[in-house]
């Protein structure tokens, strides 16, 4: 887990072990999200319907961290099991797709670099893509890395990696913003690397930021 060669936040690389559990092959989309609108009345996300955000193909965005939180309470209600946020550790797991050395989901060539860049971010961009329409990683999940960030359900610390406990690290006890990780439609570089780490504070609702679920393995 962590990056030598990456930003300060991704120091040390270290070596963690985690339970086994089972991720999303897509992000949250706005298909996904509208049943549990219907069922809870909760309010819309602030780019709900809007132009370039409401494809129910699309990955629903503006979802603070906290309406995550009750997609997920909601789908473990309605599926009868166990759904919440993956970890930072479960996160960089499933996005290295057993392969350790990679910088992305595909390998270590730059993005830019790739022909389905070209294909999907060559053109101006003003909101997400669907969800599924790239090469999968070597786990079989789609748009690791990229289309939006991805709410963890960890606390943020920039130096979290030099006192992380090596069996299942969840993060600090107590902060101020929530981790997130994957690239972003909004940047000039749609893809980030696997180890790259980000945050906000977790009321905020931003237009490149939505999230998956994972549930314990059986």
């Amino acid at each position: 887990m962590g990056e030598e060669q990456g930003r300060e936040e991704e120091r040390p690389a270290h070596r963690v072990t985690i339970e086994a559990f089972e991720m999303a092959a897509y992000q949250v989309r706005n298909r996904d999200f509208a049943l549990f609108l219907r069922a809870t009345g909760h309010p819309s996300p602030p780019n709900w319907g809007q132009s370039h955000f409401d494809d129910p193909e699309f990955p629903v965005v503006s979802v603070s961290w906290f309406e995550a939180q009750k997609y997920c309470e909601w789908l473990t209600n309605s599926a009868g099991r166990p759904y919440r946020l993956p970890t930072e550790a479960e996160w960089e797991r499933a996005a290295r797709g057993g392969q350790e050395a990679w910088l992305y989901p595909w390998g270590n060539d730059e993005p830019q670099a790739r022909a389905d860049y070209r294909e999907r971010w060559g053109g101006e961009v003003a909101g997400p893509l669907p969800v599924g329409r790239g090469r999968p990683n070597p786990f079989g999940i789609y748009d690791l890395c990229e289309n939006v960030h991805e709410w963890c359900a960890d606390w943020f610390q920039m130096d979290y990696y030099a006192q992380s406990p090596e069996h299942n690290p969840t993060g600090p006890a107590s902060g101020e913003r929530r981790a997130s990780r994957g690239g972003s439609w909004r940047h000039h570089i749609k893809v980030s690397r696997v180890a790259a780490r980000s945050s906000i504070p977790p009321a905020f609702q931003y237009a490149d930021y939505g999230f998956r679920v994972v549930r314990e393995h059986r």
